[in-house]
Formats: C-alpha cells, structure tokens, sequence
C-alpha cells in the first residue's frame, strides 16, 4: 500500500476502500449466483439420472455450494494496516577526529 501521507503526493480515489454498503451488496451477489448455481447442478442430476456416474457428479457438485456461498458471502475484505505517525528524534553522534582536550 502506498503511503500518500508523507510523500506530499495526492491520494487518489481508487486508493480508498469500498463503503460497507458497496462491499455488502457484492457479497450478495456472490452469495446469489452461487446458490443459484446449485438448481441447474440439481436440474442436470434429474435429467441424466439414467447415467448414474453423471447424475452423481452433478449432485457431488451441488451438495458444497450452500457452504462455500456462505464462506463467501460473510468474507469481508482485510482492514487496511494503517501505520502510526510517531515522532522519530534524530540522535546525534560524535564526532570521530580527536578533540583536544584541557586538562586544569
């Protein structure tokens, strides 16, 4: 992620999140094609059940959608890692030539 902060550079739109609303209602619509993938799955295993070993596969196919249109649906994106402005004090070092020093 690039840190438009401190570079002085402008932040641009794409660069911000979806709204929750935006994200909520994608969701949705995963969630809907997926579980209305599984009625023609369904559909495919009544019309070739005279091919059991197809018929099978179509309902072996059918039978994960509900769970993995679940998984998906209630996915939400990862938080953004937003890092802390924290003052960072410069340490300062001696020099390294020798220093004449005054003994008294």
């Amino acid at each position: 992620m690039v840190d438009h902060e401190h570079d002085g550079t402008p932040v641009l739109i794409t660069d911000a999140a979806l709204s929750y609303e935006e994200q909520h209602a994608a969701r949705k619509r995963k969630y809907a094609i997926m579980m209305g993938a599984r009625i023609p799955c369904l559909l495919l295993a009544m019309v070739f059940y005279q091919t059991w070993w197809l018929a099978l596969a179509f309902i072996a196919l059918s039978v994960p959608l509900p769970w993995m249109a679940v998984l998906v649906a209630n996915d939400r994106p990862p938080r953004k890692a937003e890092k802390a402005n924290r003052y960072v004090k410069e340490h300062r070092a001696l020099e390294a030539k020798a220093h004449q020093v005054i003994e008294g």
